[in-house]
């Protein structure tokens, strides 16, 4: 398998989560999104959208960073990253998708860059901007994981899953952009005990190959 990413991506941060989770080896390809070189002709016969990531696996290749991941649940289905139950499995994506289809969608790079570049916002109104919809967002994830009864050690439970993959990314960039997480104790214990793990350390932006410091 081949994925190709950037380091600072949510998405595929995601996608490198549940890659190591699953114990499963690829190659990296790095695409810097910030040096545009996912508009390159080369990379858009790769992703006709022009992002990231994008899971090459033999001859397929796979697009969307939840796709990518329910694929990889299908193909190698240990360990587990969906429940068993229908009704649990459910929940599990809701979650995730709070963070996937909810917040990260309307902070992503392109968007932030529309809002400086094409609409002429200031950076403070940009953070503004940033820090409303991941605190919207994570308000709602916090009232169900405080109020549901199948919240454990993790968002579902004490393995990690779905939920989970989806929400360490949001809380890396909710740090990032200085997004006061004080009202989140439950969204910040999870995220504490997934950064215990291998698998999420490994999959972190610091440490893969295209990590620039400058």
């Amino acid at each position: 398998m081949k994925l190709y990413g950037y380091w600072r991506s949510s998405a595929a941060y995601r996608v490198r989560i549940a890659l190591a989770l699953k114990g499963l080896t690829y190659e990296h390809a790095g695409v810097h999104l910030a040096k545009g070189e996912q508009h390159r002709p080369e990379y858009a016969a790769v992703n006709p959208q022009q992002l990231v990531p994008v899971l090459r696996d033999g001859e397929r290749l796979l697009y969307q960073s939840v796709a990518i991941i329910e694929y990889l649940e299908e193909t190698h289905p240990q360990p587990r990253l969906l429940p068993a139950d229908a009704a649990e499995r459910s929940r599990v994506r809701s979650l995730a998708q709070i963070v996937a289809c909810e917040i990260h969608p309307l902070n992503n790079l392109r968007v932030l860059n529309y809002l400086t570049g094409q609409l002429g916002i200031s950076e403070e109104q940009k953070l503004t901007w940033y820090r409303y919809w991941v605190t919207t967002g994570f308000a709602a994830l916090e009232e169900r994981l405080a109020r549901e009864p199948w919240t454990g050690r993790f968002c579902h439970g004490d393995t990690p899953g779905l939920a989970d993959v989806a929400l360490v990314p949001q809380i890396a960039n909710a740090r990032r952009f200085k997004v006061d997480l004080t009202p989140f104790p439950l969204i910040r214990r999870i995220g504490d005990e997934c950064v215990k793990l291998e698998a999420f350390q490994k999959a972190a932006p610091e440490n893969q190959p295209d990590a620039d410091r400058s």
